[in-house]
């Protein structure tokens, strides 16, 4: 049982009362989107025989059809690409680079290194032919934030040197300690490089979801990339991920999850797109639940002494609350409350262990409906300093804090 410690209330309620402004600045951006999504629907007429899935080939599958019309108009673009075979992000994006860069062409990220499950896709494994980029003789090179910020004149002159087929910028920040790119961020750079590059823009769009009023395909992204087990899934779709922008591009990517001769018109999904099209219907407002807790988590712990990022007055571009434990007792006492704070295997005892794509040893809480989702309450860390976790998503604020609460009793 999860006993309510009095004292941890009372700071928590604290912490929301001084975070009532932050509170109603997500409700309005909640309320953008959740028009946005309900338009969407409206403007597909998506019926109740949508929800029906097919079988074998999957020819004039009309649900697959529609969901991908519907995120299609949520983030104004061209096409999208919503499957369930499509097993997580990594996967979305790996079929992403290699549905559009070929053997000698150059690919620059500019936002740092990105994900570790990503580090294989690029380098593959030392000794091994994994399939890699650097296996097909695609070069990959990155660009590091300068305090956060784009590095607008080293990303040009690297341009000009490379000439890359795809310029690549990770939204979110995965196992750095960096707040996420905010969409003005995205906006700027994008301007930029359109201005005297032909490049195509490709953002990871993982966690950023719905967390401001505009994507990066608002603001000149050629293709974005998520995953339905994070934001797009609302803790509803139990498994996918979608890949968005312009047509062509999407035709290209397409032929890596079937082939180049069956593209997305091949595919089926026999147990139906109800869960997909729910999904997404209420992630508004699940991403708005998790954002406040980002902000009281955030709020409530930096005066216990530990800085996050972001800060609880900061602009919202992503899910996640970095909490900068130095202590690697901490984090694990933090993560397991998390886990012992969940609704399913609450009863785990985590331990830090092996995960694939990672270097570190990583300790992970996610007693989640569907294993594994980042958009559910849930918080990991590698074992390695500052011994940090990251506090992510949540069905219900309340839960959020509850678990919040029960975290904090573990390492006062």
């Amino acid at each position: 049982m999860i006993e309510i410690d009095k004292n941890i209330l009372n700071l928590i309620e604290e912490s929301e009362d001084e975070c009532k402004e932050q509170f109603e600045d997500i409700e309005k951006i909640e309320f953008f989107n959740q028009l946005k999504v309900l338009n969407a629907f409206n403007k597909n007429h998506i019926q109740a025989y949508h929800f029906i899935g097919s079988s074998g080939y999957g020819h004039n599958d009309t649900g697959k059809e529609k969901i991908s019309a519907v995120f299609a108009n949520i983030f104004h673009t061209e096409s999208a690409f919503v499957s369930p075979l499509i097993s997580c992000g990594t996967e979305a994006i790996s079929q992403t680079l290699f549905g559009i860069l070929r053997p000698n062409d150059n690919m620059l990220c500019i936002s740092g290194t990105p994900y570790d499950t990503l580090k294989q896709v690029i380098y593959g494994v030392e000794g091994k032919n994994v399939g890699s980029l650097k296996d097909y003789n695609i070069h990959y090179h990155e660009i590091d934030l300068i305090n956060g910020e784009f590095d607008f004149v080293s990303i040009k002159n690297k341009i000009k040197e490379i000439n890359p087929k795809i310029v690549y910028i990770q939204r979110s920040r995965g196992y750095s300690l960096r707040n996420a790119i905010n969409i003005k961020q995205i906006k700027n750079i994008i301007i930029d490089i359109k201005s005297y590059s032909n490049a195509y823009i490709v953002v990871d769009n993982c966690y950023g979801e719905f967390t401001e009023e505009l994507e990066p395909t608002d603001v000149g992204a050629d293709i974005i990339v998520g995953s339905l087990l994070k934001n797009m899934g609302g803790g509803i779709a139990p498994t996918g991920g979608y890949i968005a922008g312009k047509k062509d591009l999407i035709e290209l990517i397409s032929y890596k999850l079937t082939s180049p001769a069956l593209g997305t018109d091949t595919g089926s999904y026999e147990p139906g797109y109800k869960s997909f099209f729910e999904g997404v219907f209420v992630s508004p407002h699940v991403v708005a639940e998790a954002k406040k807790l980002v902000v009281l988590a955030s709020k409530t712990l930096s005066k216990l002494g530990y800085n996050t990022t972001p800060k609880f007055n900061d602009k919202l571009s992503d899910i996640v609350c970095c909490i900068h434990f130095n202590n690697k007792d901490k984090l694990i006492k933090f993560t397991r409350a998390i886990q012992f704070s969940s609704a399913i295997d609450s009863d785990s005892v985590l331990e830090a262990d092996e995960m694939d794509g990672y270097d570190d040893l990583i300790i992970m809480a996610s007693g989640s409906f569907n294993q594994g989702s980042s958009i559910e309450l849930s918080c990991d860390g590698p074992m390695r300093e500052p011994y940090a976790g990251y506090l992510q998503g949540c069905l219900s604020y309340q839960h959020g804090k509850i678990g919040l609460m029960n975290a904090i009793k573990s390492i006062l």
